[in-house]
């Protein structure tokens, strides 16, 4: 059976962003920090090694598959910070055409630094992000 790598930890979140090697890099980590915590309102937990989440929501796919997640969360990693919002929102790719530079994956959004976005779009793409995955798997 699949077994989950990114689980909720009880790592400490300050201590992680310490111990990310570039001053700007750990500067904007701090910044987000507060971006996410006064826009969520949830409390920052580690997920994993080195992704840093806000609330979280249980999954079940019809493929059987299920697992929680964090609702939205960064990791400011070597090369650019990644931001985690929700895959499958409509809603998102307009709110990234106002955002700034960035770049896309799957369910990620990467950045090089924090001065690079609008913060106020940033606000709108992590209550989009909340507000849809609450909608999808509502807590029980």
């Amino acid at each position: 059976m699949y077994e989950l790598k990114t689980k909720e930890t009880d790592n400490s979140v300050i201590e992680f962003i310490e111990q990310v090697d570039s001053p700007k890099k750990r500067e904007d980590a701090y910044r987000l920090l507060d971006i996410f915590t006064e826009t969520t309102g949830f409390e920052a937990q580690m997920w994993g090694p080195s992704i840093i989440g806000f609330g979280s929501y249980h999954y079940k796919y019809e493929s059987g598959h299920e697992g929680d997640a964090p609702l939205v969360g960064f990791s400011p990693r070597k090369a650019k910070i990644s931001l985690y919002f929700a895959p499958g929102d409509t809603k998102r790719e307009e709110l990234l055409n106002q955002f700034g530079k960035h770049t896309t994956g799957k369910a990620c959004v990467y950045i090089n630094k924090v001065a690079d976005i609008d913060v106020d779009v940033l606000k709108a793409l992590i209550n989009e992000s909340v507000s849809f995955l609450q909608e999808m798997y509502p807590a029980k």
